[in-house]
């Protein structure tokens, strides 16, 4: 009969380790109170993981908004200020496909 991991060579007996070591109920102690830490530092990691986690959510979120109203705006709208007057007193018109300058009345 073969070994544990497939040897011909061995057998299932020989690869049986037998502990004769019995752990008092200090030791068991021990290792809970260890045990009970670990999970106590892997319980504050996924509290902060998912505060993280939120945050990057908020953070797409607000980034996606900022892309909409990005693509939102009008494409002539990075030209806009050189057809605005620079004194703000006068307005374009257009008559017949042509454009003149005129006053503002206010």
């Amino acid at each position: 009969m073969s070994g544990p991991n497939g040897d011909p060579s061995m057998s299932m007996e020989d690869g049986i380790i037998i502990d004769e070591d019995d752990f008092g109920d200090g030791e068991y102690n021990a290792i809970n109170s260890m045990l009970d830490q670990i999970n106590s530092y892997l319980d504050g990691l996924e509290e902060r993981n998912d505060v993280l986690n939120g945050k990057m959510h908020e953070l797409l979120e607000s980034n996606r908004q900022a892309r909409l109203d990005f693509r939102a705006q009008p494409v002539g709208s990075d030209n806009q200020d050189e057809n605005q007057p620079s004194d703000g007193k006068e307005e374009l018109q257009e008559d017949d496909g042509g454009s003149q300058m005129s006053e503002k009345s206010e």
